[in-house]
């Protein structure tokens, strides 16, 4: 029975040595990421490029399915 107590007593010495470990880290910066939000300036243009591609793709399919000219260049052209 006393076996119980003292494994107790290790598990919360065990858990409150990695809380203390764990509070030191985030104190010392230890988790702070000072690469990624630099690098990732440069690929959102990226995302838009893409995001205004699948737009126009989109509106392409949408235009090639109805037969009324969306824009003044297709009503020049009809």
């Amino acid at each position: 029975m006393y076996v119980m107590f003292i494994l107790i007593g290790f598990s919360l010495l065990v858990a409150l040595t990695f809380l203390g470990v764990f509070i030191w880290a985030v104190r010392n910066g230890q988790f702070e990421d000072h690469y990624t939000p630099s690098v990732r300036v440069l690929f959102d243009d990226e995302k838009e490029v893409k995001s205004e591609n699948t737009a126009n793709n989109e509106n392409t399919v949408k235009n090639e399915n109805t037969s009324k000219p969306d824009t003044q260049e297709q009503r020049s052209t009809d």
